[in-house]
């Protein structure tokens, strides 16, 4: 038996609530920025600084215990990760813990002996291998370097759908995404989530799902755009869109379980990353629908007028309801 999300064939009027849902997506925009701007990002190690320390021992990494035995400490934000390799010993176990700089300030020789002493009372044989400092030079050195790669990546995005599509349709796409990485950014400032290095990887990944989601709908315009000269552009694109919906809500809907899934039992390390990726998937979908058609259809796309008939059989095909 097969499963469909929305009937074969469905004739959405998308443009309905063209206004609110557009206006919807504007004002979403404007606020998220405003969140940034107020309350700005709660920065992870990464682009706040600190210090990264890894350990061993023979016993199995309790990242729990190690979190419980570290808080006495008031050190701030930590990260504890256990790292696994194939040629590690069967007893020897390798953790990364991540501590979060207290302003300007780096890790003193002391803090670090509290560290490790507090750490030994839940591995008794436990020795540090390697301490690492990330300070406040390098950290805004990996914000700016992080800016620049999703902007390269934006540029790149639009120089390729206006080499393969209509300028128009680069504005479009361009536009959307900036709506799902700003709805994104808005929401980790909202709620004050940790934003770190693997959040500006989530964000690449989302721009990477949203360009595809978009190129398979101007995919399909570009085909009726060919194909149904006369046909009035708004009606074009509601045809396009609901020709185009089983398969974006499908790919959207594969892509959410499995993201769910790796929300529920991925840990403390993925959660951030993962719901990321699930807000930035949910919002590309809907940008794909109500965002980048629409600025198109504000933009206007060049017709070949000279053809009075739609179709190959030179029938006028009826309007979308």
């Amino acid at each position: 038996m097969r499963i469909r999300l929305v009937p074969k064939v469905t004739s959405f009027d998308f443009f309905r609530w063209q206004w609110v849902t557009f206006g919807a997506s504007v004002a979403a925009m404007v606020l998220s920025l405003l969140a940034w701007a107020v309350m700005g990002l709660n920065y992870g190690i990464d682009f706040a600084g600190g210090t990264t320390i890894r350990v061993e021992s023979a016993q199995p990494v309790d990242v729990g215990a190690y979190r419980d035995a570290l808080s006495a400490l008031e050190t701030g934000d930590v990260i504890i990760t256990e790292i696994f390799d194939p040629g590690f010993r069967p007893d020897q176990h390798v953790a990364m813990i991540r501590i979060q700089a207290q302003g300007d300030a780096t890790m003193s020789p002391e803090h670090l002996a509290a560290v490790e002493s507090a750490l030994r009372t839940v591995a008794p044989d436990l020795r540090v291998l390697s301490v690492e400092t990330v300070g406040a030079k390098v950290s805004g050195e990996l914000v700016r370097d992080a800016v620049l790669a999703l902007l390269a990546a934006a540029a790149g995005l639009m120089f390729y759908i206006w080499l393969r599509f209509e300028w128009q349709f680069a504005v479009g796409t361009i536009i959307a995404l900036l709506h799902d990485v700003i709805l994104t950014v808005g929401v980790f400032a909202l709620f004050q989530l940790r934003f770190d290095l693997s959040i500006v990887a989530a964000l690449l990944t989302i721009l990477g799902y949203s360009i595809n989601d978009k190129v398979v709908v101007f995919d399909r315009l570009r085909e009726n755009l060919m194909k149904y000269k006369t046909m009035p552009l708004r009606d074009l694109m509601n045809l396009t869109c609901n020709e185009t919906l089983s398969r974006t809500l499908m790919t959207g809907m594969t892509v959410l379980i499995a993201l769910v899934i790796l929300m529920i039992w991925g840990g403390d390390v993925l959660r951030g990353f993962v719901f990321a990726i699930f807000f930035g998937t949910i919002v590309g979908t809907y940008s794909s629908i109500y965002m980048a058609k629409n600025i198109v259809l504000f933009l206007g796309v060049k017709r070949d007028w000279e053809k009075k008939t739609d179709g190959p059989s030179g029938t006028r095909f009826a309007k979308t309801p």
